[in-house]
């Protein structure tokens, strides 16, 4: 049960990680972040969370291991087909029409969004004239997203998860394997950018055409939720496209008059 010692303390937590580390999960989902914490407890063999937050204080690297507590980095290739079957059919023949592209693919994870991205985009011609941008607040995240190489053993997975979502040939076509491993093919990363970025304290970086934020929007309260689609309207250029998760919504976003929904059941919009 959680009790109000346990609510006040975690507020102290976040606020300490905040101000001596710069990270913000202070507008993040309390529900959420109970049961993480929960689970932290357990994996630092502690009582408390006070004492949870002088070990975070006083080891700097027992923040990198909470940070893969407090950021969710559960993530698939080609993740809800259908999405990306949308994209390739609704999103792609209007991006085709610009000279250059710019995407953004917010909470990247370990890259398993951005490679769908990538092999997407080259099966459509669009690979050679496109910049992504793969951000993320998790450093660790990022760095397994760089390499592109996963365990063999998802790849059945997101082999299934390809042809669903209207893959032109092979997931082999795109990888060798190696030793238990998957190792995608570099060129896929000639064009991409991964980068620190938080949603809860930085900017807009640049103008982009589409922004994919998938699973990410869940996480935060109604204030950080309004907070990161304004980076993502702000970001985009007129009639530019967002893509959300499953289940997430405009709907109750103070920037949804901006937007008009593109495909419903795939949470794809255009700005107006």
């Amino acid at each position: 049960m959680i009790t109000s010692d346990f609510d006040m303390e975690l507020k102290l937590l976040l606020e300490a990680i905040y101000h001596k580390y710069h990270y913000d999960f202070r507008d993040y989902a309390m529900v959420s972040l109970h049961r993480r914490t929960e689970q932290a407890l357990i994996k630092f063999g502690c009582s408390t969370v006070s004492q949870l937050q002088d070990l975070v204080l006083r080891t700097p690297t027992a923040l990198t291991e909470l940070l893969r507590y407090f950021t969710v980095q559960v993530s698939e290739m080609f993740r809800d087909p259908s999405y990306y079957r949308s994209l390739r059919e609704e999103v792609v023949p209007l991006l085709k029409t610009y000279p250059s592209l710019k995407v953004w693919i917010a909470g990247c994870s370990t890259g398993e969004e951005f490679t769908s991205l990538a092999i997407l985009f080259r099966e459509e011609g669009l690979l050679d004239r496109t910049l992504f941008y793969a951000t993320d607040i998790n450093p660790e995240a990022l760095r397994i997203a760089q390499t592109g190489v996963y365990a063999l053993d998802r790849i059945a997975g997101f082999s299934d998860n390809y042809r669903a979502a209207g893959g032109k040939v092979s997931l082999s076509d795109y990888y060798t394997a190696d030793y238990g491993a998957a190792r995608f093919d570099r060129s896929l990363r000639s064009q991409v950018i991964f980068s620190d970025h938080s949603l809860a304290t930085d900017s807009v970086f640049s103008e982009v055409h589409l922004v994919s934020c998938r699973n990410v929007l869940i996480y935060f309260n109604r204030t950080l939720q309004d907070r990161a689609v304004g980076l993502f309207h702000d970001a985009l250029v007129r009639k530019g496209f967002l893509g959300l998760g499953s289940k997430e919504s405009l709907r109750f976003c103070s920037r949804a008059d901006a937007f008009i929904e593109l495909v419903h059941k795939d949470r794809i919009y255009q700005r107006r």
